[in-house]
């Protein structure tokens, strides 16, 4: 649960409408070359001075291997586990992560621009909104004590506006869920729709094995630090590879040594929700 976040559903003003507007004209056109869609959000927090840079790991995929699943349940801190939602092996390794402390998500499947096979629990562009929400608590239901919801895949679904505003209902409940848009595409606005709907939510800044070899999973790393002492703060996102795993195994001991500090990905969600909520205070008449 995140403490202090207001569940109230928004009133809509015009600049909210105009938002939706130029969020679904992106989806349609596109960014202009060199542009972000993060122009349309509040700057991240920024680093405080004398205050030590934090990171966050979640590691996506698990459920699907129960030896690989076990090694990321051993490393070190709280290192959120993101749970495939029919993956053999979910429900009992969300019970061990849970007794080791471990932050629980669910690692929703989403479809993608390349219709790479979907698996199990997916949300598609062809659905009805009740399709999609009854899919979306079937999955919920089958990952035990899950806090918070990313995408697994899904660079065509989370494009659309329509698609992630009946995610962001389905997480507005009694779950009190935050939710972390894993930017699998530079198109995404997901993020953008958990903003307008004041769910707590964050994005990912690093993907570390996006290639598999030891040197370039380091060097993520690095860069993943380097962003922390930066601005503040910084989430990575890694898998149950081998060589992501042995250099976490390695790394997370000697973090003090890097001036770092590893904290759960709720605390970096609840210092993005402080920074929204001063944005919008900037922005009320």
């Amino acid at each position: 649960m995140i403490a202090g976040v207001n569940r109230r559903r928004p009133r809509i003003t015009w600049r909210r409408r105009l938002r939706h507007i130029a969020i679904a004209l992106l989806c349609v056109v596109g960014l202009p070359s060199g542009a972000s869609a993060g122009a349309l959000l509040p700057p991240p927090p920024a680093a405080s001075a004398g205050a030590t840079p934090e990171i966050a790991l979640i590691i996506d995929d698990m459920g699907s291997r129960r030896d690989a699943g076990l090694q990321v349940l051993q490393l070190p801190g709280p290192v959120a586990c993101a749970f495939l939602p029919y993956a053999p092996y979910t429900h009992d390794l969300a019970l061990q992560a849970h007794a080791r402390n471990k932050e629980i998500m669910l690692h929703l499947p989403m479809q993608t621009v390349e219709s790479t096979r979907l698996d199990s629990g997916g949300v598609t562009l062809d659905m009805t909104e009740r399709e999609f929400l009854d899919t979306l608590r079937a999955d919920l239901a089958r990952v035990p004590h899950v806090s918070g919801i990313n995408n697994h895949m899904g660079s065509l679904i989370t494009r659309h506006p329509g698609h992630m505003l009946w995610l962001m209902r389905g997480m507005q409940g009694d779950r009190h869920l935050f939710f972390v848009d894993s930017r699998t595409t530079k198109y995404t606005v997901a993020r953008h729709i958990a903003y307008e709907n004041q769910v707590p939510s964050v994005s990912r800044d690093v993907f570390l094995d996006a290639e598999l070899s030891p040197a370039s999973v380091r060097h993520e790393f690095e860069r993943l630090l380097d962003l922390a002492k930066r601005n503040g703060s910084a989430l990575g996102i890694g898998h149950p590879h081998p060589a992501t795993l042995a250099l976490l195994r390695q790394e997370l001991t000697r973090l003090s040594a890097h001036g770092v500090k590893l904290v759960p990905v709720s605390r970096l969600v609840q210092r993005q929700q402080a920074r929204d909520s001063q944005w919008r205070a900037s922005l009320s008449p």
